[in-house]
């Protein structure tokens, strides 16, 4: 998921640049937690940080101070939820290369639908967050099962507990993940099986290279 976003997105792409503020603000939570213990380690590593604007130190500038707007309701639960769908898939594929699958959830309209869709708009994407979390080369969303589907697919059921608000909102719902061979090429930057060719880049990378190139003349 890291590697992905930080090293094949485009360098100012927002997909990229929240990776880095998560990662920012993670380093900082973790230094001012050990900092009471090994206040040496701590100082060193934060006199190292390289977007510090600041050299006071780490005692002098407060202790944690986490912003509220990291606490996004439903975000939680949400990421939880499509773990629950990933342990699903992978144990569907039993140890196999996950990027050589593409992922169908299907889920009954209600509010994990509604969770779902908020890490993924599109009803098929390759780049959305949902298909960073299942680890597939693509990810389908859908409320029914697509009148294709072959009797003797593998489908993997589950159950997830949504509780929001304290428990004010509480729902079980019930999914199926269905795992299937994706037909299309391995792409030789990002090695996702999204290219229509092993020898050249799929749609995203082309993109972000093309906006590479742009930014360099």
């Amino acid at each position: 998921l890291l590697s992905c976003r930080l090293y094949c997105e485009e360098a100012k792409d927002p997909k990229r640049r929240s990776c880095q503020t998560v990662l920012a603000e993670a380093l900082d939570i973790i230094i001012r937690s050990f900092a009471p213990i090994l206040p040496h380690l701590a100082e060193e590593v934060f006199q190292y940080i390289p977007y510090k604007k600041d050299s006071e130190g780490v005692f002098r500038t407060g202790w944690i101070n986490a912003s509220s707007a990291w606490k996004k309701p439903g975000i939680e639960e949400a990421i939880e939820g499509a773990c629950a769908m990933r342990d699903s898939f992978l144990g569907s594929i039993s140890g196999k290369n996950a990027l050589e699958y593409e992922v169908i959830i299907v889920i009954e309209p209600g509010l994990l639908f509604e969770l779902m869709e908020a890490l993924q708009a599109e009803e098929t994407s390759s780049v959305s967050q949902l298909n960073e979390i299942m680890m597939a080369s693509q990810t389908t969303l859908l409320s029914e099962l697509p009148k294709e589907t072959p009797s003797d697919a593998n489908i993997v059921k589950g159950t997830f507990l949504i509780n929001l608000e304290g428990g004010d909102i509480c729902e079980q719902s019930s999914y199926k993940v269905i795992a299937r061979p994706i037909a299309k090429a391995k792409c030789p930057r990002c090695r996702r099986y999204t290219a229509e060719s092993s020898s050249t880049p799929c749609p995203r990378c082309l993109q972000v290279l093309a906006a590479a190139g742009k930014g360099s003349t």
